[in-house]
Parts: structure tokens; sequence; C-alpha cells
């Protein structure tokens, strides 16, 4: 399998995961749910065997408060070095306050 990208969700009851794979020779997309509780949004990070989730991995840390357990790169990315911390500007409970 080839990995295509990997997409965070926030919907009402838990942060989704979603790891997206290519079967190139079958023709086929595959799509691996993780379903994380919002009091505690941790995943082990596949960056470590897959480099190319490293930068998707630290968008999702930063946008939606995921923590990648054994990031091997956890820098901020996207928002700038003021940013609040603790606020991820994707979250629903930002966007309700807003």
């Amino acid at each position: 399998a080839r990995f295509i990208i990997e997409s965070g969700v926030d919907t009402p009851r838990a942060m989704e995961i979603l790891y997206h794979f290519s079967f190139d020779e079958l023709n086929k997309i595959v799509t691996l749910k993780v379903l994380l509780p919002k009091d505690r949004c941790e995943v082990e990070s596949i960056a470590p065997v897959i480099p190319g989730a490293s930068w998707i991995e630290r968008e999702i840390a930063e946008l939606l408060g995921v923590k990648f357990l054994n990031h091997p790169d956890p820098r901020r990315l996207l928002l700038a070095e003021d940013w609040p911390e603790g606020e991820f500007p994707l979250r629903q409970e930002v966007r309700e306050n807003q």
C-alpha cells in the first residue's frame, strides 16, 4: 500500500484521524479511522515509519490539538509563534464561540 494522506476531523463526539492508503495495483483506496476521545486527543505518530506523514501530523496537531506521540519533529508548522497556546483554530468549540 502507498500512503496518500492523513486527515483530522473534529466531530461532536470524538476527534477522528483518517489514514488514507492506495493499493495502486488494485485501483483501490482504503481509509483507516481512529476515534480519539476529546479529553485525550493522543495517538501514536506514524511519521517514524512513514516519513511523508510528518508535515500533515504537525498541521493536524496545530490546527486540531491532536498530540502525536513520538513524533520526530513536533515543532510548529503553520501558526505564528505568538499564537495562544492551547487554542486550536479548527476545533468546533473555537468556531462556536466566535
